[in-house]
């Protein structure tokens, strides 16, 4: 049995048997986006990225090899060349560098509620407002440690 399903936010793939949906969680900044996949001892772990904002994950893992597919389209479009990954023993950590610099209203160019395997990763977060402070302490402080 080959095939997919479609929901509203995402598309599920399944090969014989369902793949699941590992947990994702996410944060923003003005100029990027933070996505965190957590899935412990993952394998053969794929990601695709494009330009659009089009971003699918895939990978195996435990015993049985269990497969876990997620794919969503992000708000707006990214800077393929500026954005990194990294795979660690308990998460897949991205760092997606946004194509404009500006704030993004959701994750999810999709309207409406949220998949469930997506969460705001708040240990992440920053407000908007938040993040302008902070730049304006960070300049203050290098300008106090010039003098």
């Amino acid at each position: 049995m080959v095939g997919t399903f479609t929901s509203k936010t995402c598309k599920f793939f399944f090969h014989g048997t369902f793949s699941r949906s590992p947990s994702v969680k996410w944060a923003q900044r003005q100029d990027k986006v933070f996505l965190t996949v957590e899935l412990p001892d993952a394998k053969d772990v794929k990601l695709n990225l494009e330009p659009e904002g089009k971003f699918s994950f895939s990978a195996v893992t435990g015993p049985d090899n269990t497969p876990y597919k997620v794919e969503f389209d992000l708000f707006d479009k990214v800077d393929l060349s500026e954005s990194k990954s990294n795979t660690g023993p308990r998460n897949i950590f991205y760092i997606i560098k946004k194509a404009e610099e500006k704030w993004w209203s959701r994750l999810l160019k999709q309207e409406g509620k949220a998949p469930s395997y997506l969460k705001v990763d708040w240990d992440k977060w920053v407000d908007e407002d938040e993040q302008d402070e902070k730049r304006k302490l960070t300049k203050t402080s290098l300008s106090f440690l010039q003098h």
